[in-house]
């Protein structure tokens, strides 16, 4: 889970990394009374989870309350590569002297940790290591270890600090990696990471992304940090199910049981499309080894709410989880979604009682369920319904 700027400046400040003042507001009126409160120079910053901002007329440095609320009549609504600015954070200025960068991640090739450091931050990281890889310091960190204050100088000293700021950097180091390992976090990155005319060193800008996976059980208060009026509904309405489904831009719906299984389906039906007007996938739905009807009938609610959908490819080899299950999950939905169910369905079941199974389905004897004997008769038969 990716978080705001605000939301990433607030675990900042939990863990005693030096930030700045900052508010959120949601309209021009919110955003002067937080400039009023303030005082001085702001900056007003669009929060949207992508990069570019600036470049897209959405941080604007507003020296009065009036300044900061005709900034944020401009940037309110704005669309930055996609995302519609709803809400602002108002952020105390700052005298800044140099600009820095630093970065803690999840390294998965190395199945380690990173971080990433240079002093010349601002600009895009990315931009940096295509132009100059040598201004950016790339250190391995020990899981076991991770960023002690040893480690931290380590990383200043790689990245050329001037000898009089490593220590004092290299604090700021060691709590942002506080942030990263104690909040379960994927990535923590602070561009820029500031030095200002007064000599302190304060993070400007953050992004932090949380593993999702630890969250639920390790984090609760996570929850309260996801935008859910931002994501997919659908997606969204999967998550509350406790489905693992994936929204995709085609227009056959997917179901089956086991990431393996599913992501072959994914291909066959591609290459099934080919032959039927280029159709292709519209999702990934994993049901898991031990779903039950009621988690096959959830799948399905979800799959048919897509207007993009056409069709439905159910393909499910029973092991933990029974082909009866299936059968009964596939009857169930179909039931309880009446005349809303108008889409054709394709299923193809095998392993685990799929006579069983394939007798409940039968005997439904529903208009919209196909059964396939086999994996590419059933994705050839699901996109050319989908292109019918």
């Amino acid at each position: 889970m990716d978080l705001y700027e605000y939301q990433a400046r607030d675990l900042f400040e939990s863990y005693g990394v030096p930030v700045l003042a900052g508010i959120v507001a949601d309209t021009p009126e919110e955003v002067k009374a937080a400039a009023e409160k303030i005082g001085g120079v702001v900056v007003v910053k669009a929060q949207v989870k992508t990069g570019g901002r600036g470049k897209a007329g959405g941080v604007k440095v507003a020296k009065t309350p009036d300044e900061a609320y005709e900034a944020a009549k401009a940037i309110l609504g704005l669309d930055i590569k996609g995302h519609i600015v709803k809400r602002v954070m108002v952020a105390q200025g700052a005298a800044i002297a140099d600009e820095y960068y630093f970065s803690v991640l999840l390294d998965r090739a190395n199945r380690s940790y990173l971080s990433l450091c240079s002093v010349e931050g601002g600009m895009e990281i990315e931009q940096l290591a295509v132009e100059k890889p040598e201004a950016l310091a790339r250190i391995e960190v020990d899981p076991l270890v991770g960023i002690n204050k040893t480690k931290a100088i380590e990383i200043a000293k790689a990245a050329n600090f001037p000898d009089d700021l490593v220590s004092k950097v290299a604090d700021v180091f060691v709590k942002l990696y506080d942030v990263y390992k104690g909040e379960d976090a994927t990535l923590v990155e602070v561009n820029p990471l500031v030095r200002t005319e007064s000599g302190d060193i304060i993070a400007l800008d953050g992004k932090v992304t949380l593993d999702d996976n630890g969250s639920e059980v390790r984090h609760p208060a996570h929850e309260a940090l996801e935008d859910k009026d931002a994501a997919d509904p659908l997606e969204a309405k999967a998550k509350a199910a406790g489905l693992n489904y994936v929204k995709l831009d085609g227009q056959v719906g997917i179901i089956g049981n086991g990431a393996g299984l599913v992501m072959s389906t994914l291909d066959v039906v591609a290459y099934a499309g080919e032959n039927h007007g280029g159709v292709k996938p519209a999702n990934f739905l994993d049901i898991g080894g031990g779903a039950n009807a009621q988690v096959m009938a959830s799948g399905l609610d979800v799959i048919l709410g897509d207007e993009q959908v056409k069709s439905v490819f159910v393909n499910v080899f029973g092991g933990i989880t029974s082909c009866v299950a299936v059968a009964e999950g596939i009857v169930k939905a179909l039931e309880i979604l009446g005349d809303a169910a108008t889409k054709p369905l394709v299923v193809r079941l095998d392993g685990n009682q799929v006579e069983e199974g394939r007798a409940i389905l039968a005997e439904a004897n529903h208009p919209l369920v196909t059964l396939a004997a086999g994996m590419d008769e059933g994705a050839d038969k699901a996109a050319e319904l989908a292109n019918a």
